[in-house]
Order: structure tokens, then C-alpha cells, then sequence
């Protein structure tokens, strides 16, 4: 695959995450707060359900060059690159909030935003780099990778652990299920 058709998709990439991300954001109480909506929009505004706004959107942008673009195909490591962008992005997204809010003692919603525009740049390039510089890498790891956090979205949706990353800073409860 040449350098223009990767950085092409991965632009397309960026865009399509920005909007299906911020959608999601809203889809949950769209929806009357149907229980299937919940497994990948945010139920509400803990770090954790922020999280989905970047996984379900890079999921679909995978999803979509893997089977619709026959991208791995051409480029057999794209599974492993896009995998650790989206490992990438998360972990931005968790290490800029909480040093961001414990210097400041708060959040605040437009360094949000900003954060989910960066980290989602910030996972498509490097998954980008890893792509054209076509390291090797095993696509079942990072296939159970993949599995694995999508497992944990839905778990976590409905049977949330009493930590912090889950807590929803407006309301004090854990997910959908909250036994406090």
C-alpha cells in the first residue's frame, strides 16, 4: 500500500472518528436510554464512558479498512497498527485528564474536547507511522486485544467497578447498575 492511499484513510479516519465520537457523546439519552445503545455510547460523563468515544469509532474505522478496503491486504501489519493507535489514544485520553484535572484541582469541558481531538490524532498517526514503516507484528494478539476491550465495555457498562475512571463526576454513581 503506498504512502498517499495510507494517510488518505487515515485523515478519513480522523474525520469520521471526530463525528461518530461526538455523536456518541449524545446517543445513549437520544435513544431513551435504550440498554444496547449503552454498550458504545457514554451513559454518562465518567472517564471510562469517554473512553467509548474513541473505541467504537477507530473500531468501525478497522472494521471498515480490514473487510470494505481489503487494506490488510496490502499492508498485513494494519490490524497490529491501527490496534496499538487505538491503545494509543486511550491511554492519552486517561493520563491528560487526570494530570491535567489534579494540577488544576477540576476539569473543564473544552480541554475535554481538545483532549479527544488530540488523542484521536495522536492514535491515527502513530497508527499511521506503524504502517508505513511495516514492522512485523502477530494480527491474532492484537485481534484478542481488540476482543478484549470490547468485552470490557460492556461488562463495565452494566457491572462497573467502585474506582475512580468509572465514577460520573456529576451524579456520584457507577454505570447503569449502581448499588452505592
Amino acid at each position: 500500500m503506498n504512502k498517499i492511499k495510507i494517510r488518505n484513510y487515515q485523515i478519513f479516519s480522523i474525520i469520521f472518528i471526530f463525528l461518530l465520537g461526538s455523536l456518541l457523546h449524545f446517543t445513549y439519552n437520544i435513544s431513551g436510554q435504550n440498554q444496547i445503545v449503552a454498550i458504545f455510547s457514554s451513559i454518562n460523563e465518567s472517564v471510562w464512558e469517554h473512553l467509548k468515544l474513541l473505541y467504537f469509532p477507530m473500531l468501525l474505522t478497522i472494521i471498515i479498512g480490514w473487510f470494505y478496503l481489503d487494506l490488510d491486504k496490502e499492508n498485513p501489519n494494519f490490524l497490529c497498527a491501527k490496534t496499538i493507535g487505538v491503545i494509543i489514544s486511550i491511554m492519552f485520553t486517561v493520563i491528560f485528564f487526570y494530570t491535567y484535572s489534579g494540577v488544576l484541582g477540576k476539569n473543564i469541558a473544552i480541554i475535554d474536547i481538545t483532549s479527544f481531538f488530540i488523542s484521536t490524532v495522536l492514535g491515527e498517526f502513530i497508527a499511521y507511522l506503524l504502517m508505513i514503516n511495516r514492522f512485523k507484528c502477530n494480527n491474532k494478539v492484537y485481534k484478542f486485544i481488540l476482543i478484549i476491550i470490547f468485552v470490557l465495555f460492556i461488562i463495565f457498562t452494566y457491572y462497573t467497578p467502585k474506582l475512580g475512571i468509572f465514577k460520573n463526576p456529576v451524579t456520584a454513581n457507577y454505570g447503569i447498575i449502581d448499588k452505592k
